[in-house]
């Protein structure tokens, strides 16, 4: 039954349906598993303008902010400091509101934000190329699976079970669609499955520990399998970067990098390989030329666009990129240089510590795991986290992830250079109280 807030008429729908050459709805849409289709949607009546500001209104003061409470929550999206030159940059007409730069002669000061955001990449994470940016750090991780895949001609892929778990539902989703064999590796284990296209390892992992990565890219390449880091940007400012143990694959989450955490969205997928894999990158690549006058200019260097002609048999569906953030991770990173990101990587990695060293000492508490870290641990709680954090949100604190299904009665707290140390001495004493 058609949706009563859609235009199209029964007939309308009955000539689109002919031109496309099925004969029913059902039939357009037999694809799709049936478990995954939904008929209706609840919808609610239409508001006029004054009564949608006031839902909306409702709706944002229901929200917690960050700014108004001492904030320890992180697990992917980070609450970092970012300095006003982002916003001032990023909000100006020509950036904000520019779209896909087809034209390089009317698009020059996008593409050479892009182009220099390139460049930032592979300074900080150490390898030889990078694209445009993808959606997320998430669609990243399971783009570099594909191109492993379409690069070795084997399907298999391994993940270590220390991946942060959405990226591994992600991988899952991408692996299904392409009838690739997902295989998770224990955290402790060294052995790779034969025949696998890449190894995927987080650094730090998810639990905010460091892994071990130069036996594991060793042994990875032994068995003729890629390997894929996904890396924390903030932490490259202190620690090796991903290029100094051999990765073939570098992506992560560039939301630390001036972008907040905006509920979810949108981010930007940080994307970058090895030189010689170049060509089997997903997304868009960026150049600098001469015009015929000797002038510097920007063009879009490589384009993936064969999904327009092969559809689903194309290699990457990812067309696009966040320019938009692309931008604000640039001004962020060209504001602080290389002596800033490091002050912020240390001044997070002194912060967590403290806090974690003062939370051990509590009756009760102790660490998760015996590992160095950077700015996220894993703390076994007394009681229930559900229940930690809402004592926390009574003292106006916003607590950790409860990672209880993960790790027994545990809490993933992320510190930055955004808390105070009355804010650290606050979180241990509330957390002593309980």
């Amino acid at each position: 039954m058609p949706l009563p807030y859609l235009p199209h008429t029964d007939a309308d729908r009955r000539e689109m349906l002919r031109e496309i050459g099925v004969s029913s709805v059902e039939e357009l849409f037999e694809d799709i598993p049936r478990e995954f289709r939904n008929a209706r949607f609840s919808v609610p009546a239409p508001l006029s303008e004054l009564e949608l500001k006031k839902e909306l209104r409702r709706l944002a003061n229901s929200n917690t902010n960050p700014d108004d409470y001492a904030c320890f929550l992180g697990a992917g999206s980070y609450r970092h400091f970012i300095p006003s030159t982002v916003d001032h940059i990023i909000g100006r007409s020509e950036f904000y509101t520019a779209y896909t730069p087809y034209q390089a002669e009317v698009s020059q000061g996008t593409l050479q934000t892009v182009y220099e955001y390139q460049s930032l990449v592979c300074q900080l994470t150490g390898m030889e190329v990078s694209n445009a940016g993808m959606y997320d750090g998430s669609t990243s991780a399971a783009e570099a699976a594909m191109m492993a895949c379409n690069m070795t001609g084997r399907s298999k892929v391994a993940v270590v079970a220390t991946v942060h778990p959405t990226y591994r539902d992600v991988l899952h989703t991408y692996c299904r669609g392409k009838d690739l064999a997902l295989v998770t590796l224990d955290a402790e284990s060294g052995d790779l499955p034969p025949d696998c296209a890449c190894l995927i390892i987080q650094q730090p992992n998810f639990f905010g520990y460091f892994e071990e990565m130069d036996a594991r890219v060793q042994k990875a390449h032994d068995g003729g399998a890629l390997v894929v880091a996904i890396v924390d940007p903030t932490s490259l400012g202190m620690f090796r970067p991903p290029g100094d143990y051999g990765v073939d694959i570098t992506v992560g989450e560039a939301q630390p990098l001036g972008t907040p955490t905006n509920f979810g969205g949108p981010y930007l997928g940080i994307f970058a390989c090895r030189k010689e894999y170049i060509r089997r990158m997903p997304g868009r690549i960026v150049g600098k030329t001469v015009d015929v006058d000797g002038r510097p200019g920007y063009v879009m260097t490589l384009v993936t666009r064969e999904q327009y002609i092969r559809r689903e048999r194309a290699t990457s569906n990812i067309c696009t990129s966040e320019s938009l953030m692309a931008l604000a991770a640039t001004v962020y990173l060209a504001t602080l240089g290389k002596a800033g990101l490091r002050q912020v990587a240390e001044l997070c990695y002194h912060k967590a510590h403290y806090a974690a060293d003062a939370i051990s000492k509590l009756k009760g508490y102790s660490l998760a795991f015996d590992r160095p870290f950077f700015k996220e641990f894993a703390v076994n709680c007394p009681v229930p986290p559900s229940q930690v954090n809402k004592a926390l949100l009574d003292q106006r604190i916003i607590g950790g992830l409860d990672i209880s299904h993960l790790v027994d009665n545990s809490v993933l707290l992320c510190v930055t250079e955004m808390n105070t140390r009355q804010e650290i001495d606050r979180l241990v004493k509330t957390l002593g109280s309980l």
